[in-house]
């Protein structure tokens, strides 16, 4: 999975289509995100203590993940997502569109270093 909290995502599917906004949560077993102002939902809440005036809440529910593309920052466009292992043997993220890299992976590892 590609996408990580904090990243800057476009919704490609659903009611919130082509709304763009950022990743709150992400459920790896269950290939969900929560992105900020996506998919909202009322929920009715009781009077408390927590919250005394009670009434209508609105909050974001999550969305599938394959129902979102990554925003890649160098280039500005929604796009897919490689990884790729740089000469040092870490891992990362890149555009498909740019080839820019978008954000480490893994750290570095010996046995992926070029010689």
């Amino acid at each position: 999975m590609h996408i990580r909290v904090d990243d800057s995502v476009l919704v490609i599917a659903g009611d919130d289509r082509g709304t763009r906004g950022r990743v709150l949560t992400v459920d790896h077993a269950a290939g969900k995100l929560v992105v900020e102002g996506v998919n909202r939902v009322k929920k009715h809440v009781r009077r408390s203590q927590r919250n005394p005036q009670g009434g209508r809440l609105s909050k974001e529910m999550p969305i599938q993940l394959s129902n979102v593309l990554l925003i890649c920052q160098a280039c500005g466009a929604a796009t897919r997502t490689g990884a790729r292992f740089l000469e040092d043997g870490a891992k990362v993220r890149f555009c498909k569109k740019c080839s820019a890299g978008i954000g480490q992976i893994s750290p570095p590892k010996a046995s992926r270093a070029k010689k």
